[in-house]
């Protein structure tokens, strides 16, 4: 033990000489590292003993942390883009409403080769492009097109290049690197907001309101002061983050109650999400029909209609939203009627089995039509103002065996627990991954403060 202390102070010397000689000329260099090697045979020949020379080694093993080389990731059969100096290359954004015409004519490019171009081997690919996507395109003095490069994304391009009379096509693709991102915040207003002050995109907070929104309805049910904390892929190319993939692991902490949420691939290949106990969170119901929304009133027997000035019941949840924003079931089921009326407006009524059933009122379209079966999220009609109604909103009620319910505090039917096939697996796959999340959740409190603090600080 007295060595290994020893050894430890010798290593901290080392690494102050190195700081100091950093910039010294190259032979200068040379000669330290001479004395440098000299020196730690010399401390390796005093050690006589196996077990002191295993002490050394795990000294060093603890103290120093591997050099880490970057990937250098090489493109297979990578043929340059073409560097003749009489072609003359323009380079185009896709716009809203683009096709190949459109930016041959912008650009001044002929367009007697489109035909041709999406003839070739692949080039079925350019009728149908989309904002962001990226042209370089290359015109010979005789305003011949000679290549043509499809950017769809940093990770994959299609070269078309002409060849002996037709065009050739290269497909050419890169992979990303795959890692994982953590963030925690805390709600200050909306789940949206409180998210992005943390710097979430809004892929993933869509999908934590997905994954949560059987349990939590985030319009009527969260508190300022609600905490969540995820674990999710971020795909990376060249040192530079490309965007974020799927949420692997999850809690929301809602009203004092922590929810908690982890992905798991079954082994045929398909993936849901599960509590840690293996109950998936998929539920029979969501718990409101809407992504985007805002309320107005909530469920209220004793609520003054607002056309008629009366003291009238409100059997349902009202969410006022856009013109057209998707409206989506609850739940499979059965179209029971897909119709109008002067109260209601557009409306549809779905059956879910023989005990439940929602209704959806004053749509400004219905997309579905009676008898027909719907499944869960699938989008039967969009927001309106149809009927007796003051404002766009969606009117939403929840009927248990004819009943009406409050659907924000309704008793739903239970979540499936996993297969008991896979049930090993998941223990095996999901719990490293729930260690994780609570391990950085813990270190995080003492390295970020939470926005609600930082307010009451000032």
């Amino acid at each position: 033990m007295a060595f290994t202390s020893k050894f430890r102070l010798s290593t901290e010397t080392l690494q102050r000489v190195l700081l100091v000689i950093r910039d010294f000329p190259q032979p200068h260099l040379v000669a330290a590292s001479l004395i440098v090697m000299c020196t730690l045979s010399l401390t390796f020949l005093s050690v006589g003993k196996n077990n002191e020379k295993r002490q050394i080694v795990e000294s060093i093993e603890l103290q120093f942390a591997p050099l880490v080389v970057p990937e250098i990731q090489v493109l297979k059969n990578r043929r340059p883009l073409s560097t003749n100096s009489s072609v003359r290359w323009h380079s185009i954004n896709v716009r809203v409403g683009d096709n190949l015409s459109t930016l041959f004519d912008r650009e001044g490019i002929p367009t007697n080769e489109i035909y041709n171009l999406t003839a070739s081997p692949g080039g079925n690919i350019l009728g149908n492009l989309y904002p962001g996507e990226k042209f370089r395109i290359g015109v010979n003095n005789k305003n011949q097109i000679v290549e043509l490069e499809y950017i769809k994304s940093p990770l994959m391009r299609y070269i078309y290049a002409y060849k002996e009379g037709s065009y050739q096509t290269e497909k050419r693709e890169r992979k990303a690197e795959v890692l994982l991102g953590f963030r925690k915040g805390v709600i200050i207003d909306s789940l949206y907001n409180s998210a992005k002050k943390v710097q979430l995109p809004d892929n993933i907070i869509m999908e934590m309101a997905n994954i949560f929104g059987w349990d939590i309805d985030f319009v009527f049910d969260i508190r300022e002061g609600d905490k969540f904390s995820l674990l999710f892929e971020e795909r990376y190319l060249d040192g530079e983050k490309l965007d974020a993939g799927d949420i692997i692991a999850a809690s929301f902490t809602n009203r004092g109650k922590t929810y908690r949420a982890i992905r798991y691939q079954h082994s045929d290949g398909s993936t849901l999400y599960y509590s840690p106990e293996g109950l998936s969170m998929r539920k029979t119901f969501l718990r409101t029909p809407l992504d985007i929304f805002r309320i107005t009133s909530g469920f209220n027997l004793k609520r003054k209609h607002p056309i008629h000035k009366k003291i009238k019941a409100h059997r349902g949840v009202d969410y006022a939203a856009p013109r057209g924003t998707p409206v989506y079931a609850v739940g499979k089921g059965k179209v029971s009627v897909s119709g109008f009326s002067k109260a209601n407006g557009n409306y549809v009524f779905l059956q879910h089995g023989q005990t439940y059933m929602t209704k959806y009122l004053h749509l400004h379209e219905r997309k579905v039509k009676t008898g027909q079966t719907v499944s869960q999220r699938m989008l039967i009609g969009t927001v309106g103002s149809t009927g007796y109604s003051t404002g766009p909103h969606l009117h939403y009620e929840f009927l248990v065996n004819g009943v009406h319910k409050n659907p924000r505090t309704v008793e739903l039917p239970k979540a499936d627990p996993i297969n008991a096939e896979e049930r090993e697996r998941f223990e095996l796959t999901t719990k490293p991954l729930l260690v994780r999340l609570a391990i950085y959740e813990q270190a995080s409190q003492y390295s970020v403060a939470d926005p609600l603090d930082a307010a009451d600080a000032n």
